[in-house]
């Protein structure tokens, strides 16, 4: 895969998952690691299907000591957070592991980013304290190259994010459905910067109440009329930068 670092090394710097675990002291019971990544760049078109094909990979690669299910057809039990969308960017992507034997968080974040490359990179590990069903909010920076971007502009995106209301259409199983996007918008700002517009904004991302990014973009495309004009001229970037907890601005991790 593109996203795996192509490099020819010698066997030893990092040993194979086996022989690892011959050599570290067993724990008591498994322990569940966190791991916080960022996926950006090219890789903001990679499906989550892949990117779990891609991590059930480097982990063993990296010689963890990984912990395995029992049963017939033993596998590593990954467990990532809330799913990133196709075309978005992430800085804080997270992955729980289990380990058997003892490893230093330091020297499974060295182990990982020897097999990945700068697009997709470790940010930290640490032991996993919070359930990723704590997760309430997502905090984006949306990033637009619009044509007529100026502060008028601005001033009717502020306007839109602070109407009682926001509609887009959405497609449904039952076919198309208007829905109002503002009650899961708990806050969002757009600014101008130079010739870009940029929004900062904290959306639902909660398990039952998550406002996909996309959907900000395709309402003030309906309301505002940003990303309109050229298509070869206008672009768009999302960021998504921290998660965070039920009061819209504690970190998670």
């Amino acid at each position: 895969m593109l996203f795996l670092r192509k490099k020819h090394r010698k066997r030893g710097k990092f040993m194979k998952n086996n022989d690892v675990k011959f050599t570290l002291p067993m724990l008591e019971a498994p322990r569940t690691m966190r791991i916080l990544f960022r996926k950006v760049g090219n890789l903001q078109y990679i499906s989550h299907l892949d990117l779990q094909r891609t991590f059930s990979r480097v982990l063993v690669r990296a010689g963890l000591p990984l912990w395995y299910t029992k049963g017939f057809n033993p596998h590593i039990k990954m467990v990532f957070g809330m799913p990133l969308s196709v075309g978005a960017e992430s800085e804080c992507e997270m992955l729980d592991v289990r380990i058997e034997r003892e490893m230093s968080a330091a020297e499974m974040q060295e182990r990982l980013n020897a097999e990945l490359t700068d697009e997709l990179r470790v940010q930290e590990v640490y032991p996993a304290e919070r359930k990723f069903s704590e997760i309430a909010y997502a905090a984006y920076d949306f990033t637009i190259r619009t044509t007529d971007a100026d502060a008028a502009m601005v001033e009717r995106i502020n306007a839109a994010l602070a109407a009682p209301g926001l509609t887009v259409t959405r497609r449904t199983k039952s076919g198309e459905k208007e829905v109002d996007i503002k009650e899961f918008l708990q806050s969002a700002t757009a600014t101008l910067e130079g010739e870009l517009i940029r929004i900062s904004a904290v959306l639902a991302a909660g398990e039952g109440r998550y406002l996909s990014p996309e959907l900000v973009i395709t309402a003030l495309r309906n309301h505002v009329g940003i990303l309109c004009g050229d298509l070869t001229k206008e672009s768009y970037r999302i960021l998504r930068r921290r998660v965070l907890l039920g009061d819209g601005r504690t970190t998670f991790r």
